[in-house]
């Protein structure tokens, strides 16, 4: 470990930065590409969705899922989270029997597991549909949910085994360029067989089923031959059928999954019981525009993730200082001109889904201010959880539990949407603050605040021009093309003002290399 100050970079970074820079923007590149593909069709389906089925199907929807994911917590154990940590240390150690015991049996256990509460989610549709949501148009779909639920954990787990093999390029192509469009393909079909929600819930079994087969696929051709072998050799000795350290792991992986479902969707649930399937549709499709802001510190996690695990357990923390800084200044300046847009343009962006939902924009104003947070302190989350301090991401989950409970149950029967938003706000700001205060102290690193500060002023010239272009663009434009209008010079503005001020020589050196990186990918 070096002497370093916390949170202050050596004067110079490390031999190895700009190698590691060059394998996360080339990967995450790739998946930011897939991800901007996603946003930029999954939006317009999504306004195709809520013109064709509305706010109740949508709400039905929203609902449906939200039960498929409490009880998929259970059939999961944690283990999908843990893939990607598991399988990139097996694999770069060389540790094939592990490696092959982690991949085999999980895959398995994450198959019966998932089956068994799928079948459970079936029997007891009529209590969750009648009792708990007063929805009983959802015991009809039920077994769709069930099906959506067991596909999506396989799905998750070979996903992640692939981000352990640091291959996510090719994760990103089978779920966003294939199995995004799939879904919508299938969808549009079936919707204009007059099929309605059943087709929509079809349509997404149909693609997920494939995405699944893809990735299996793709695992197993990155998978050593040894490795493939289900069984040991003969000659082995009995061996357990994972290590000690992965359930332990797992079982932190599966409080944490708990507590982030508690924290992510008590909203909907409390919603759903206090409110309608109306209102719910018009929180959830806010809710799923209000992702999009931290697009590009996910993408910047894929990658990330599993290298926080290789340095930290090589010792690098002067390496993993550095990479921390800058990529969460580039996630967060990538970041604002979006934030900032969705925010001022809120009312014309939910008005593009239909007049029904164009009251939600208050919703979505809110909730951005908890996702900037989120990406203004960075990859914290997996810093803890890939450096053997994943007690302490459990500990913050669960303190922000009670805070998220506390305020749905107490501002949702008040006031609706908004009180939603403002409690989702709350959570990811206390959340991520309790995540950084511990980097700080357990890891002795801390984002850069020059960084910040030379962010101010970008920041300031897109507030002002955004103001500007709403308050004097008049002409009776679509909603679409206005917002289109305002996020472009939203990122003129920033971009032009951040290249002359805030950058320094460092982060001219990474914006040549991604700059490169994308004209190759368009130009060849």
């Amino acid at each position: 470990m070096s002497s370093t100050a916390p949170g202050t970079p050596a004067t110079a970074p490390p031999a190895d930065f700009f190698k590691h820079v060059h394998s996360i923007s080339r990967q995450s590149s790739v998946f930011l590409l897939g991800t901007l593909f996603t946003v930029a069709a999954g939006y317009l389906f999504k306004v195709y969705l809520a013109r064709v089925l509305g706010a109740e199907a949508l709400g039905i929807y929203a609902l449906g899922m939200t039960a498929g994911g409490l009880v998929s917590i259970v059939g999961a154990a944690g283990v999908p989270s843990i893939a990607s940590r598991f399988v990139a240390i097996y694999s770069t150690s060389g540790q094939t029997r592990k490696l092959r015991r982690f991949l085999w049996y999980g895959g398995l256990i994450m198959l019966g597991s998932n089956i068994l509460v799928g079948c459970a989610m079936v029997a007891g549709r009529r209590w969750i549909a009648i009792s708990l949501y007063h929805t009983p148009a959802l015991v009809g779909y039920m077994h769709f949910f069930a099906a959506i639920m067991v596909l999506g954990a396989l799905t998750t787990f070979f996903g992640q085994a692939l981000g352990g093999y640091k291959d996510v390029a090719r994760r990103t192509v089978i779920t966003n360029f294939i199995g995004t469009p799939a879904t919508m393909v299938f969808s549009v079909a079936l919707l204009t067989l007059g099929l309605g929600l059943w087709g929509y819930l079809a349509a997404q079994v149909t693609s997920a089923l494939m995405v699944l087969v893809l990735l299996v696929f793709a695992v197993w051709k990155l998978t050593p031959k040894e490795v493939r072998q289900p069984l040991p050799p003969p000659e082995a000795t009995p061996q357990p059928l994972f290590e000690k350290e992965v359930f332990s792991v797992a079982a932190v992986a599966f409080g944490m999954q708990g507590l982030d479902f508690i924290s992510g969707q008590s909203d909907r649930i409390v919603l759903g019981i206090y409110l309608n399937a109306r209102e719910v549709g018009i929180y959830s499709v806010a809710a799923s525009m209000v992702v999009f802001v931290s697009l590009f510190l996910q993408s910047i996690n894929q990658i990330f993730a599993p290298t926080i695990a290789e340095l930290y357990a090589k010792g690098e923390r002067d390496l993993l200082l550095h990479l921390y800084q800058a990529l969460t200044k580039w996630a967060l300046g990538l970041t604002l001109p979006l934030a900032l847009g969705m925010m001022i343009f809120a009312k014309p962006l939910m008005g593009i889904f239909g007049p029904d939902f164009r009251e939600g924009w208050p919703v979505l104003v809110i909730a951005t201010v908890g996702q900037l947070v989120n990406c203004g302190v960075g990859s914290v989350g997996n810093l803890l959880f890939m450096s053997d301090q994943q007690n302490r991401v459990v500990r913050a989950q669960a303190i922000t539990v009670f805070i998220t409970l506390g305020l749905n149950f107490a501002l949702i029967p008040r006031w609706g949407l908004i009180g939603a938003a403002i409690a989702t706000a709350a959570t990811n700001t206390s959340l991520n603050l309790l995540w950084l205060r511990d980097v700080r102290k357990r890891l002795l690193l801390s984002p850069s605040g020059r960084g910040y500060a030379s962010l101010l002023l970008p920041t300031v010239v897109t507030l002002v021009v955004l103001t500007l272009v709403k308050t004097l663009v008049r002409v009776h434009l679509p909603n679409v093309v206005f917002v289109m209008i305002g996020l472009s010079v939203g990122y003129i503005a920033f971009g032009l003002v951040a290249l002359r001020f805030a950058l320094d020589a460092q982060d001219k050196i990474l914006a040549a290399t991604a700059y490169k990186r994308i004209r190759g990918i368009f130009v060849g």
